[in-house]
């Protein structure tokens, strides 16, 4: 940024150091923002709500895989934006993750992502909440209908966060954090360094014990955590299906997406969202339905995929069976299988025909 006599007003910092444990065995081989949703990596959906939001300048903080990020996008010009990459030599949790890129960051206004998340809020409605409020920390927090599973963020009748409450059983309001923070640049100078540090346990607390003022944006928009299997299927087909917004798809694809070089035989069934990746095959008779197959991989003829992700290079025998499953890259499911209920193959295991089988033959 040398050169510059004036800093852009608004930069941008994604958290993408987590080592993405939820979802193994398919982060065994990539960071989970790498992975492929609705024919992009995850992270090609965030970056591109951000420029669509005329911010370019984007510093990505990594440290798990980090070099995969900058082997991807390279300088970020491709997408219309100034990538900087700062790693993590350790895990500093997400204040320090935080605190890790302060010498990187220029502008007054800094928005904190959380690599992980797919969220349909326009960014430029939480940045106005924040410069409009004179907070030095605005929270986007999320309504969502259950929030037992959150810890969750009171605000006060004027918008201001009020306390930060762990998850409980009655919980007090629906209002979560959703994982995206506008701070006054000032304020990431003050988070300890060398050490790890949890912005939401540690940082927030502290800044409200000691009546700084930290705001809430607070909507009822598109948002989901994909950290896990079930939430990446998930997230995936509402990328496909245009129910989750984003700028990095073309058009809305209806009930699947086909990818380039793919291979569908007629007769195959392609519903719920379902992606078929780059080169994959995919058999006559066989019903994909909420399933993310990665690119390379193959479906046999009469095979059954509901709400799985098949890894890249990976096979799914005839007839076989895979649902609420995630088949790690290059593994070979044999025919007449059946994987149910949370299975994980890790990558190259190869499972005989009938091998695993929920029910008896017949």
């Amino acid at each position: 940024m040398e050169g510059n006599s004036v800093a852009p007003s608004v930069q941008a910092l994604i958290l993408v150091g987590g080592k993405g444990t939820r979802l193994r065995p398919l982060t065994l081989s990539a960071p989970k923002p790498m992975l492929p949703t609705a024919g992009q990596p995850f992270l090609t959906h965030l970056l591109s709500r951000i420029r669509e939001a005329g911010i370019t300048d984007v510093v990505l903080g990594t440290s798990f895989k980090a070099e995969v990020f900058e082997e991807h996008y390279g300088d970020g010009s491709s997408l219309g934006l100034n990538l900087t990459y700062v790693t993590e030599d350790q895990p500093l949790g997400t204040g320090g993750g935080i605190r890790n890129v302060y010498d990187s960051l220029t502008a007054d206004t800094i928005l904190v992502f959380n690599g992980d998340v797919l969220g349909g809020t326009d960014i430029r409605d939480v940045v106005t909440t924040h410069q409009e409020s004179g907070a030095e920390v605005t929270l986007h927090l999320v309504r969502v209908n259950d929030p037992r599973a959150f810890g969750c963020v009171p605000t006060d009748a004027d918008g201001r966060v009020s306390a930060f409450l762990e998850k409980t059983q009655d919980p007090p309001t629906n209002q979560i954090n959703a994982g995206t923070y506008v701070f006054n640049r000032s304020v990431i100078g003050e988070i300890p360094t060398g050490r790890a540090v949890s912005v939401e346990r540690e940082v927030f607390p502290s800044l409200l014990a000691n009546g700084r003022h930290i705001h809430a944006h607070v909507d009822a928009a598109y948002w989901r955590d994909m950290g896990t299997p079930e939430d990446f299927v998930r997230g995936s087909a509402d990328l496909v299906r245009g129910i989750a917004p984003s700028p990095a798809i073309a058009q809305q694809c209806g009930e699947a997406l086909v990818l380039d070089g793919a291979d569908v035989a007629r007769g195959a069934v392609l519903i719920g969202g379902t992606v078929v990746g780059r080169g994959a095959t995919v058999g006559a008779g066989a019903r994909l339905d909420g399933a993310v197959v990665f690119d390379g991989a193959i479906v046999e003829a009469g095979a059954v995929v509901e709400r799985s992700i098949v890894g890249f290079g990976a096979r799914v025998g005839a007839g076989a069976l895979v649902r609420d499953t995630v088949i790690g890259d290059r593994a070979s499911i044999g025919a007449r299988c059946e994987l149910l209920r949370g299975a994980r193959v890790w990558p190259g295991i190869q499972i005989p025909d009938s091998g695993i089988r929920f029910s008896t033959d017949v």
